[in-house]
């Protein structure tokens, strides 16, 4: 139950800090990362190059999301995309693993995931992303440029994943269960985010490769 107050509280607030962007974005991204940072450091034990691969971790998927950002209407566009794949993949692959189960995903990583919550994840990112984009763009929803967008959100929605995955990794190899406290039923924020970090980055290097931004190149 308090996992999902705390999200009933969150998730809201988030949204409407992204949708108005300007300032109120740049301190939720600023507030992020120092947060991050700290959880991170806190993880890996204060070693020096540790820390510093976290700071620049951080540091890249806090650029980016600014970057994002800034292109207007696209740019809060792109950043709902993203945060509906993430919980997405995260819920996706919750509810799919508690309840099929199956063959672990990355026993050594993290012994609780499951293949089943991967696709799961997965599809239910993509379908997130695809539902996001629908409602921006609905001219778009159900012609090859839509099929174009679930294709791609399920990309991201493995990154995400990933981004997952690595965070866990981090964690075992500290010797730590949660990234922190600082959400209550949630553990740290690092714990709900560690997607959102990943695909941040990837979406920026995609938007520099293509000169402008992957929805508007879809479309």
């Amino acid at each position: 139950m308090l996992r999902i107050l705390s999200a009933l509280v969150l998730a809201p607030l988030v949204l409407v800090l992204v949708h108005f962007g300007g300032p109120y974005f740049d301190v939720l991204i600023a507030s992020m990362a120092v947060i991050l940072v700290w959880e991170w450091a806190s993880m890996v034990g204060r070693r020096p190059l540790w820390v510093a691969l976290g700071l620049i971790y951080v540091g890249l998927s806090a650029l980016a999301l600014w970057a994002i950002r800034l292109d207007g209407e696209w740019g809060q566009v792109m950043i709902f995309w993203l945060l509906a794949i993430v919980w997405g993949a995260d819920t996706g692959g919750y509810a799919f693993g508690k309840n099929i189960g199956g063959p672990k995903l990355a026993p050594s990583i993290s012994p609780n995931k499951t293949w089943s919550g991967f696709v799961g994840g997965t599809l239910l990112g993509a379908g997130a992303g695809w539902g996001v984009v629908s409602y921006f763009r609905p001219d778009d929803a159900l012609d090859s440029v839509g099929a174009s967008v679930v294709f791609v959100s399920a990309a991201f929605a493995v990154v995400s994943q990933v981004g997952d995955l690595l965070e866990s990794w981090v964690k075992r190899r500290f010797d730590v269960k949660d990234s922190g406290n600082i959400i209550p039923g949630h553990g740290g924020l690092f714990d709900r985010v560690d997607g959102l970090v990943a695909t941040a980055i990837a979406l920026a290097l995609i938007n520099f490769a293509l000169q402008g931004n992957v929805l508007k190149w879809l479309s």
